[in-house]
């Protein structure tokens, strides 16, 4: 049997987390589960104390570092852990776990699968301008990298390990929602059998949206710099030892390391320690 892992990054996510743990074991009773928390103030800890699941493992981290640093911890904690697929989540129910079959279903076909808004069949609660600003945000992404689905913005997908294990993690550096844009990016470029499920994208319920304000211009920026590397770079991938985990982090006692781009060190995800 395959073994998988569900991954959960979360920051000030505390009234969500219990009630999206009862729910993802009723559609899966058997993938391990790892939360990465940036709010120590949530005490995640005593949280799960009450679920009492001994397959859910947290990595605590002391501060805000970052959705995207927290997705990369995730993708090199599944190649360390020797898991087979990683699926990746929002802790805020707007990815509902009742998906989670069908990914496993479409694992036994496809390397990589996203959860789509925009694909026939998919759906978004988003009204007004968000409405309109996630439409056209990903139409312009698709369209300017020339990735043949109909969604690479949301975070909610599933990976094939074998093929995380090539990506170049040194290079994949962005914070925030460009990350998620970045890796379909590369996993383009290494010719990844992509598919994709309509989901329903709900609007959260309880908490508030971390989505920065700037982020939505930092992402624009940010695609138009990937397409200026279509155009005037070859863009090979080439491999190298991009992550480590042969070592402990003399601060935090962690072992999980991604290279420090252009440079021979590696920088610890959890506290950001470099070594």
């Amino acid at each position: 049997m395959k073994k998988k892992l569900i991954s959960i990054c979360t920051f000030k996510e505390g009234e969500n987390i219990l009630s999206l743990l009862k729910e993802i074991r009723k559609f899966d009773k058997r993938s391990d589960i790892l939360i990465v928390d940036d709010s120590p103030e949530d005490h995640i800890e005593d949280i799960l104390k009450k679920f009492n699941d001994n397959k859910i493992s947290l990595i605590q981290r002391k501060s805000k570092f970052g959705l995207g640093s927290a997705l990369k911890l995730s993708l090199i904690y599944s190649i360390k852990n020797n898991y087979d697929y990683l699926i990746q989540m929002d802790a805020d129910f707007s990815h509902h776990p009742k998906y989670l079959p069908e990914f496993n279903n479409l694992s036994n076909h496809f390397n990589f699968v996203i959860g789509s808004r925009f694909c026939e069949g998919g759906k978004s609660d988003y009204t007004g301008i968000r409405k309109y600003i996630s439409i056209f945000g990903n139409f312009f992404t698709v369209k300017m990298l020339k990735i043949n689905l109909c969604e690479i913005t949301t975070s909610y997908r599933l990976y094939d390990v074998n093929l995380l294990k090539k990506l170049p993690f040194e290079k994949i550096n962005r914070n925030g929602y460009s990350m998620l844009v970045l890796i379909v990016w590369y996993l383009n470029k290494l010719k990844a059998n992509m598919a994709e499920i309509p989901i329903h994208f709900y609007d959260r319920k309880m908490g508030k949206s971390k989505l920065p304000k700037t982020q939505i211009l930092v992402s624009a920026i940010d695609v138009l710099i990937l397409k200026f590397k279509d155009l005037f770079f070859k863009n090979k991938i080439t491999s190298c030892e991009s992550y480590k985990f042969n070592k402990e982090c003399g601060l935090c006692r962690n072992n999980i390391f991604s290279k420090v781009n252009g440079l021979s060190k590696y920088k610890c995800l959890t506290c950001f320690n470099i070594i």
